[in-house]
């Protein structure tokens, strides 16, 4: 017994030791670190009050300190900032459907505004603004050096007065201005019409009103033709679509799955991770489902592209998505202000993360270039390349894929630029791949009937129908 006693004197020894030696440096480090924070927090406060009483006109106390914070936010990814009183009101308008302004969808890049796609139906969409257009000036005005959020500021105004803006266009020599006459942009969420056999839902942008529409949308279409059995499927034109609340993309998804993941969002600690799974009822009641996307095709809207490819349930066409895999939270603040803050990355059903990589059609189609009447064969037409995710500064990373999985999206994306370049050579015979292609993208939901006819040898026919097995 006093053996054992000794024993765990001689533990409890040891144990005091090793908490004195590890423990020790490791509460130290942590008292520098934040001895350290300290510091820091103690040069702002001098520069604070330096700049209050040395800088050459009088300043806003309230001003400079909101600026302070707005780029510490900013310097972490392009999509985190804050919002003042009156930005954080104006946020809450556009996600209930309707707002004041010029119907432009925008970042910052480089110190400068950059257009990530104008609005259907918005003043910005008739005065002829693109996805990637630089604005550089607002009523003469230079925009460099001014936060997001100023820089709307000059955008904003009375509805019925004009701002001039100064565009930077890639293919264009020199800057032009655009004028603009400001109106109250209300929202149509989703528009639907019918082509053909085909009823077409363009979604525009995914707020409050985006899954009313599409269901209200889809459904004045089918009684219109008469019932489900006379439409031949459902294109979802996602091209242009900046994205906007997550909740809207999984109801946009759930709308054409059965069941199944949707998307999940991982933060940086393991609880702070969500999954959205699918419920059963198919809006579209199985027909085949073509999405269309392309540069300006961001954030909500590749998530319901993503959901929709990995379960094979829709084909997706047209180019490479801009690649906003992030998710931002907005969090309210003291004096009615709030924070956007990017708190987590989503992931496809397949587990793929889309940040820099976008998604990439199943069947790539350019769209091509207006060209105007009066052009010759020796006048030079630029394309103005399409900017992505990847390309902002400060973007995040996307650590999460294996160099394997990212040869595999590579060498998909290859093949599929492969057979778009096929089309130049051979048009019909492309097609015919392309449709291939698809059918096989679709999987094992879809069922094709097949006439072969049979003929023995005495020369009897028969006609037979086959379904063939899914792969």
């Amino acid at each position: 017994m006093k053996k054992l006693l000794m024993a765990a004197a001689g533990g409890t020894a040891l144990g005091l030791v090793a908490t004195t030696q590890f423990a020790g440096p490791l509460i130290a480090q942590t008292a520098g670190a934040d001895a350290n924070v300290y510091e820091q927090l103690d040069l702002f406060g001098d520069i604070f009050e330096r700049i209050r009483q040395g800088y050459v006109e009088d300043v806003d106390d309230k001003k400079l300190i909101e600026a302070a914070i707005n780029g510490m936010l900013t310097s972490l990814d392009p999509h985190s900032s804050y919002l003042s009183e009156d930005d954080a009101e104006d946020m809450q308008v556009q996600t209930r459907g309707e707002f004041g302004g010029l119907g432009l969808e925008v970042t910052q890049e480089e110190g400068w505004v950059k257009v990530v796609s104008p609005i259907d139906g918005t003043p910005a969409a008739a005065a002829g603004m693109m996805a990637g257009d630089f604005i550089t000036a607002v009523d003469g005005e230079n925009v460099l050096g001014l936060t997001l959020d100023e820089a709307l500021q000059l955008l904003r105004g009375p509805v019925g007065s004009e701002v001039i803006i100064t565009v930077v266009r890639e293919g264009s020599t020199e800057p032009f201005d655009v004028s603009i006459i400001r109106d109250t942009i209300k929202l149509t969420a989703v528009r639907a019409r019918t082509e053909g056999k085909a009823v077409v839902l363009r979604v525009t942008t995914f707020n409050a009103q985006t899954f009313p529409n599409l269901e209200e949308g889809l459904k004045e279409q089918v009684e219109a033709a008469g019932g489900i059995e006379n439409v031949d499927g459902v294109v979802l034109d996602l091209r242009n679509n900046p994205g906007g609340l997550l909740n809207q993309a999984v109801f946009v998804s759930d709308a054409f799955l059965e069941g199944g993941e949707i998307v999940s969002t991982r933060g940086r600690a393991a609880a702070d991770g969500d999954r959205y799974n699918a419920t059963p009822g198919d809006l579209a009641g199985g027909l085949p489902i073509v999405v269309l996307i392309n540069g300006g095709s961001a954030s909500a809207s590749e998530i319901v592209a993503g959901a929709l490819q990995d379960h094979r349930r829709a084909i997706v066409v047209g180019t490479k998505s801009f690649g906003k895999g992030s998710v931002q939270t907005v969090v309210p603040l003291r004096g009615n202000g709030a924070m956007r803050l990017t708190t987590a990355r989503y992931y496809t059903p397949s587990g793929r993360s889309i940040q820099n990589l976008g998604i990439s059609p199943d069947i790539i189609v350019e769209q091509p270039m207006m060209i105007p009447e009066d052009t010759t064969e020796e006048d030079e037409i630029d394309t103005p390349a399409m900017r992505s995710e990847a390309d902002l500064r400060g973007t995040l990373s996307n650590d999460s894929l294996t160099e394997d999985e990212i040869k595999q999206i590579e060498d998909d994306r290859a093949r599929a630029e492969d057979a778009a370049k096929l089309r130049d050579e051979d048009y019909q015979l492309a097609y015919a791949i392309d449709i291939l292609k698809g059918l096989h993208a679709l999987g094992p939901q879809v069922e094709v009937e097949v006439d072969v006819t049979l003929t023995d040898a005495a020369g009897a026919a028969e006609s037979e129908t086959e379904a063939p097995a899914g792969n």
